[in-house]
């Protein structure tokens, strides 16, 4: 069963990789970099200072931060827990994938997905009450984790393992917030 789930595995990220062309290749290596989402962080903090205020920015700020670490570390892990090598360095198939970038740490689970995911469900629970359409922070996270199957460095599976850990990770922290928050964020 675990050898067919992995052959699915890898004939979705063959058929996904192939989907790209050198071409569009710099958008997608544009897209996977963390620093150039900063313009999009900003202007998501800005309008949710504008909406909920300075003081309960920083307590969202501070809670993403060890969300973003917990997730990261558990992340961490799994990668060194299970050792599965990347596309880009699987002698099965980095021949048959289109090789945009490569990375040498270990594929299962991605952190990339996870954390996007963990920090979009977190700030979707927050704010939707605030922001009409909020669902559209999950292109996000879609997006982003997308980027990293074109590239060749993660499984699709990689990528749905770590939305699920980060939905997880994002949804417990909220009810965390949400508990605590009366005695030490009011606001």
């Amino acid at each position: 069963m675990i050898e067919k789930i992995k052959e699915l595995d890898s004939n979705l990220l063959v058929y996904l990789n192939g989907l790209g062309s050198e071409k569009y290749d710099p958008f997608w290596l544009f897209i996977t970099n963390q620093f150039y989402w900063t313009p999009f962080f900003l202007l998501l903090f800005y309008l949710i200072y504008r909406k909920i205020g300075g003081k309960q920015l920083l307590y969202i700020i501070l809670f993403v931060a060890v969300l973003i670490a917990f997730t990261d570390q558990t992340t961490n892990l799994f990668k060194h827990t299970f050792a599965r090598l990347r596309p880009c360095n699987s002698p099965d198939i980095k021949s048959i994938i289109r090789l945009v970038q490569v990375r040498s740490s270990y594929s299962f689970f991605s952190g990339h997905a996870a954390n996007t995911m963990a920090v979009a469900t977190f700030l979707f629970l927050i704010l939707r009450r605030h922001f009409k359409y909020l669902g559209f922070l999950f292109l996000w996270p879609l997006i982003f984790a997308y980027s990293r199957i074109y590239l060749g460095l993660h499984y699709p599976g990689d990528i749905l393992t770590g939305y699920f850990f980060g939905a997880l990770f994002g949804s417990l922290l909220y009810l965390v917030y949400r508990k605590l928050k009366p005695q030490y964020f009011p606001g």
